[in-house]
């Protein structure tokens, strides 16, 4: 699936559910059982096997595990539909990653790129594009597996005490390019 190049990467995130839920309507919704979404900015540094596999798949993401819910950087705007209420919530989650069944990753796809658009149509755009959305629809629609943030580390982060395997990782990004 080619991606369109932008000037802005959050142009890139913002179409990410569409493109999704295009992708499948078009090509794999007779083709496969799961989907996983992945960002191009990644790589693979260990096993990702059948453990990561269930209904819908959120990742806990690698910037925030540590940090108090109510320091989450959730869309905060009551008139943003990727809204989330103080005291709400139970983990960030990275929008780098969403899987799961076909059915499963459409319904989440479809809903967050209708979010999106109600967004656009009122210059609103989320704290965290798509992950913002994607964090508000969890909120109500609980991922039925939650991974670590060994699924989803960040290259430019030291290893923890917490966090002892990476599996895949955000390479470190030239906005400047």
């Amino acid at each position: 699936m080619e991606v369109p190049s932008s000037n802005r990467w959050q142009e890139i995130t913002l179409s990410r559910m569409e493109r999704l839920e295009k992708l499948i309507e078009s090509r794999l919704v007779n083709e496969a059982d799961y989907v996983f979404s992945l960002d191009v900015d990644t790589k693979f540094y260990g096993r990702w096997g059948a453990e990561s596999l269930g209904r819908l798949i959120g990742v806990i993401h690698p910037g925030y595990y540590q940090t108090p819910r109510d320091q989450f950087p959730y869309e905060r705007r009551p008139e943003s539909q990727a809204f989330i209420p103080h005291a709400e919530g139970d983990y960030y989650y990275g929008g780098a990653v969403i899987g799961g069944l076909l059915k499963d990753v459409y319904e989440a796809a479809k809903t967050c790129r209708e979010q999106l658009a109600i967004d656009a149509a009122k210059s609103i755009e989320a704290a965290w594009q798509e992950e913002s959305h994607l964090n508000k629809y969890f909120l109500y629609n609980k991922p039925s597996k939650v991974l670590s943030p060994e699924y989803l580390w960040q290259d430019f982060k030291a290893h923890t005490n917490e966090v002892k395997i990476i599996r895949f990782s955000q390479v470190i990004k030239n906005y400047a390019a």
